[in-house]
């Protein structure tokens, strides 16, 4: 069964260039460790809301721009080994300074229940 780590995160003003290239020396290490899929996309049409919203769930501040990603994994058990090796890579420490605030972060692990382009029974 299919399963997604979902990440939000702020990017720091003026690093969404730095952002964009640590995702792309970031990619290639979780398809080789078994992922099928990594997507990064930048806030363009991110309402603010008055309740919560993407910038409240990170802390935003004036100028920082809001990341939403995904990978997407076979299965869970898949995740679980490929994750300790991406985390246990030797690229993975030698990324850099991050272009966003790691502690305002928000990750977690997902079981997918619907996907319309998986085939029918997967991933439900």
């Amino acid at each position: 069964m299919a399963y997604i780590d979902g990440f939000v995160v702020p990017i720091l003003p003026g690093k969404r260039d730095a952002y964009r290239e640590t995702a792309m020396a970031a990619a290639p290490i979780f398809l080789e460790h078994g992922a099928l899929q990594v997507v990064e996309s930048i806030g363009d049409d991110v309402p603010h809301g008055k309740v919560t919203d993407f910038y409240r769930a990170v802390s935003a501040e004036e100028g920082e721009l809001v990341n939403f990603s995904w990978i997407l994994w076979p299965s869970k058990a898949t995740r679980n080994a490929g994750m300790a090796k991406v985390m246990a890579d030797d690229r993975m420490k030698n990324l850099g300074e991050m272009p966003f605030d790691m502690k305002r972060m928000i990750f977690g692990g997902f079981e997918v229940i619907l996907d319309t382009a998986l085939a029918e029974g997967e991933g439900s």
